[in-house]
């Protein structure tokens, strides 16, 4: 199981791009038309082989649209993780009562989205695709526009709950991997349970991203007035750590 793609939500799509990509390094390789089944709009941004996605609600009574609002603002919405067998995926979540809310059965993918509240803390989708290099959520082109100066990949994400515990526990059985205390180890990635402590409740908090430059990119987040505490940084309503 890897943490393949990670989704955050913005009112201002543009804008939030903008300074993601020149505070990281990193360029949009594709907005995907097909969002907008969910009444959305977004840009994909390759970060090695993995990709964060900034999605913006484009009509009114979204999900995303209400998840700003319950959250008060911009931050992390989505986890997407990539499976080599999602057919197992569904059997083990099938028998945990854990509902879907959608699915596609595509020529080069198969999806299936969970129902956050039968996790807690965040959009979770399992993902197949034909081959485990690609990714079809990324555009055609997305080989491109990969930017390796100042960071490389994303390599974990914090999920805030009231209950860590009992979050980091159904998260387990969900994803079929075992804890390690507060923690999730995955293929090149860790998921890390925290208690809220910034007052937005439960969600996806923060997101770790490996830097071979932690000082550039911190002198562009200075550059820009964003907020840092040591090596994170507060990028589109998260905690973007580097490491």
């Amino acid at each position: 199981m890897r943490l393949r793609q990670i989704a955050l939500v913005a009112r201002e799509l543009e804008r939030s791009v903008e300074v993601l990509c020149e505070v990281l390094g990193v360029e949009v390789a594709y907005n995907d038309p097909n969002v907008a089944v969910f009444g959305l709009v977004n840009a994909v941004i390759p970060i090695g082989d993995t990709f964060l996605e900034v999605v913006s609600p484009a009509q009114e009574g979204t999900t995303a649209g209400r998840y700003l609002e319950r959250r008060g603002g911009d931050g992390g919405y989505m986890l997407i993780f990539q499976t080599r067998d999602l057919a197992r995926e569904r059997e083990r979540i099938e028998k945990l009562g854990v509902r879907v809310v959608w699915e596609a059965d595509l020529e080069r993918a198969q999806v299936i989205h969970l129902h956050p509240r039968d996790l807690g803390s965040a959009l979770v989708s399992f993902d197949q695709m034909s081959e485990w290099e690609d990714w079809e959520w990324a555009g055609p082109d997305w080989r491109s526009k990969i930017r390796l100066d100042s960071i490389s990949g994303i390599v974990g994400a914090e999920l805030q709950s009231e209950d860590p515990e009992r979050c980091a526990t159904r998260w387990s059985e969900v994803l079929g991997i075992p804890q390690r205390g507060f923690e999730i180890p995955l293929h090149e990635g860790t998921l890390r349970f925290v208690e809220v402590a910034d007052g937005r409740g439960e969600g996806l908090g923060g997101i770790d991203v490996a830097a071979s430059r932690a000082p550039e990119v911190l002198s562009r987040a200075r550059k820009r007035g964003l907020p840092i505490d040591g090596n994170c940084i507060i990028l589109c309503g998260i905690r973007v750590r580097l490491v």
